[in-house]
């Protein structure tokens, strides 16, 4: 069986003209797979393998690049809602009647708005390092936060203090993550979907109090996760996010910031898999 390190990258026309690259892994039987949303500024091959593995564990577990990211062609666009409708046109193109959703920071707002756009697509959603739309004070991220990860040219550098509450913490991951695949590698990100990346963050983080009265829709089970120190999105938002929805649950992951799914991975895994098999 492939693992995510090995696993071909494959494609999919859609009916929005737009072909998705995508990488799929685990049981391929599964007719309800887990579907993956990136970060900010990530491709396929930014995903921690040994995270991707671990979930793939009795279930199938798909990753894509949304439209103008990576590999995939078209032009990103520059709000959360549009990259939401690109997302079901991906998942509608597989065939897929309905799946679990495990958003990830840029992600998990595209997570938020298919739910609500096509809940009946949703079964479960994990939202990890999340917040809800419209909330106070996430009309952009910290200048620190961008000067380390929103240049022109990324560093591993800036990656590591974002995403991690240490080199230690954070050195393991990223070998995985820029080592583990040696073929087949994923088109990187330009500067144009950056671009139109961080417009779709701030639009999302117009202080709204409509948009957080709209979480009420979502009436699925969610799993809200974070690391207690996460730089990026503040642990307080999820807080926020879990009291918003009306079936939620949470927790917080300790020593851990932005990339706490990756530093954690056994142990996120786990909980995730708990929670969508209740």
């Amino acid at each position: 069986m492939s693992t995510y390190s090995t696993v071909k990258t494959q494609a999919v026309d859609a009916a929005n003209g737009v072909t998705y690259a995508y990488r799929s892994v685990g049981n391929e039987t599964d007719d309800r797979p887990l579907v993956l949303l990136q970060h900010f500024r990530g491709n396929l091959d930014n995903w921690d393998p040994a995270l991707v593995d671990a979930l793939a564990r009795g279930r199938r577990v798909i990753t894509f690049d949304n439209r103008g990211v990576g590999a995939t062609t078209g032009s990103t666009p520059h709000t959360v809602a549009a990259m939401a409708e690109d997302a079901v046109e991906f998942i509608t193109a597989l065939g897929l009647t309905q799946v679990d959703l495990l958003g990830f920071s840029l992600g998990s707002f595209v997570a938020q708005e298919i739910v609500l756009i096509r809940p009946e697509l949703v079964n479960r959603v994990v939202l990890a390092a999340s917040a809800p739309q419209g909330a106070a004070g996430m009309h952009g991220w910290a200048p620190e936060v961008i000067k380390a990860v929103g240049g022109e040219t990324p560093s591993a550098e800036g990656y590591l203090s974002v995403f991690f509450t240490s080199a230690e913490a954070g050195g393991p991951v990223a070998g995985r993550i820029f080592t583990s695949r040696t073929e087949g590698h994923d088109a990187q990100t330009t500067w144009a979907t950056r671009l139109a990346q961080y417009d779709a963050v701030t639009h999302w983080g117009i202080p709204n109090h409509a948009q957080l009265q709209r979480l009420q829709a979502i009436t699925q089970p969610v799993f809200v996760a974070n690391g207690d120190t996460d730089p990026m999105i503040l642990p307080r938002y999820s807080h926020l996010l879990a009291g918003l929805l009306p079936n939620a649950e949470i927790k917080i992951y300790p020593d851990a910031a932005h990339g706490f799914l990756f530093q954690h991975h056994e142990e996120f895994a786990a909980d995730v898999a708990a929670f969508l098999e209740k």
